[in-house]
């Protein structure tokens, strides 16, 4: 791509968003400190790619860090929001929408027997947590370092993505007895986690794991691991949750949960599941799900859960989804196409990385900080748009084509070089 530098939208729109927003932005990865520099705000998207204020395309693998999986603007999902916009925006009552979207996630993800829809990730977690603690009278979570399961206090210990990116162990504003009941443990270590079920496993409420991680770039799943959790959490009467709010029918039609062949209690969804709109969602069978008000005693409300325009939304994005069921391997190969091509070409000019890529997930991550920021801007000035941290993923939706990824493997090689001369 190259530059149009004969409009500058771009930076008046950043100056004005730093005047009235903090820091110009509203969610901190955003402002770009991880990378340098002002960031790209952006004007339009369609299919795979986005166009900024200057009227500058790229080729987006962000896609509303995942929830974007059709692409942009996708003429249907489209479609789904203006009918139901032309309804009306929002009721705080039940409506079809709410039950439709209800029944077909649960047709595939038959675990779901009873759901409760939010407006973020975030509260299906904190509703899934308080859940697991209503249902077995106990106080303390086991979590995961590294693993970012939303901005919840008592889930902020050791979190990955944003605060990694700024680097933080914990946010200030958390007092410290709001994290007494959260264990934190390292992934795949098992005489670990055996060690703190024999010392606490009659407090624990509940386990919470993402069954890939996507938050501290993509972490490999570790079934054996998975399995173990499985197994020791039914030993000690404790609920094991699956937070799939990026997982959640991107490699597969359906959880990762099913993909792995593990059977977890509760699942958190979002991002996909709502076509790009704001939306969680958290489910399990009835036995569990009787003790959410205003059937049992735990309390969650919220005035916009089920809203109408974001269930059709959701609708309209799993609908399609089921129509291209059978091409979730393509899209699976092709980001693994694209990993091992980027993995190449820095072989080929002796820059170090790792790409770490699961289904259409990948991250990339670099020995040296520097050569990131460096890497990030050679390809935005190419055109391409990656997620501005190393501990973020990327995705690859529908939408984008071969040609597509061959672009950004040339634009990657540019960058490549670039390093590579710099160190001679």
């Amino acid at each position: 791509m190259k530059k149009n530098t004969g409009r500058k939208r771009n930076k008046d729109l950043i100056k004005s968003a730093r005047r009235i927003l903090v820091g110009g932005v509203n969610s901190p990865v955003r402002a770009f400190s991880y990378v340098g520099g002002d960031p790209i705000p952006i004007y339009s998207g369609k299919g795979p790619k986005v166009s900024d204020y200057d009227g500058n395309r790229y080729i987006d693998y962000v896609l509303s860090y995942g929830a974007l999986i059709l692409g942009h603007a996708k003429g249907e999902v489209v479609q789904a929001i203006k009918e139901a916009a032309g309804l009306g925006v929002g009721f705080g009552a039940t409506s079809n929408p709410e039950v439709e979207l209800a029944e077909r996630i649960r047709d595939a993800i038959p675990l779901l027997k009873k759901i409760r829809f939010v407006s973020s990730g975030t509260e299906a977690v904190m509703g899934a947590v308080r859940l697991a603690r209503g249902v077995t009278g106990r106080d303390k979570i086991v979590k995961f370092e590294g693993a970012y399961h939303g901005h919840a206090d008592y889930l902020l210990a050791k979190a990955g993505s944003g605060l990694a990116t700024l680097g933080l162990p914990v946010s200030k504003g958390v007092p410290r007895e709001f994290l007494r009941h959260t264990i934190v443990a390292q992934r795949g270590d098992i005489e670990y986690i055996d060690r703190i079920f024999s010392r606490f496993g009659s407090d624990i409420a509940a386990v919470i794991v993402e069954p890939v991680g996507g938050n501290d770039g993509v972490v490999y799943p570790d079934p054996g691991f998975l399995k173990h959790l499985r197994r020791i959490t039914k030993k000690y009467g404790v609920l094991l949750i699956f937070d799939e709010v990026i997982t959640g029918f991107r490699f597969h039609f359906g959880s990762a949960a099913q993909y792995l062949g593990i059977r977890p209690d509760i699942i958190c969804l979002g991002k996909i599941i709502g076509g790009g709109l704001p939306i969680g969602a958290y489910g399990s069978g009835e036995r569990i799900m009787k003790h959410l008000a205003p059937l049992g005693g735990v309390y969650q409300a919220s005035t916009f859960s089920g809203n109408p325009v974001v269930m059709s939304a959701g609708i309209a994005t799993l609908r399609l989804l089921a129509l291209l069921r059978d091409d979730y391997e393509r899209l699976n190969s092709l980001t693994a196409y694209l990993a091992h091509a980027i993995c190449k070409k820095s072989q080929d000019h002796g820059v170090s990385i790792s790409v770490q890529q699961f289904g259409a997930m990948f991250s990339i991550r670099f020995k040296r900080r520097s050569h990131f920021r460096v890497f990030y801007r050679s390809l935005l000035d190419e055109g391409i748009y990656l997620a501005p941290s190393e501990h973020e993923s990327n995705f690859v939706s529908f939408a984008h084509t071969k040609k597509d990824i061959e672009k950004t493997i040339r634009a990657a090689n540019k960058a490549f070089r670039v390093l590579a001369q710099s160190e001679e």
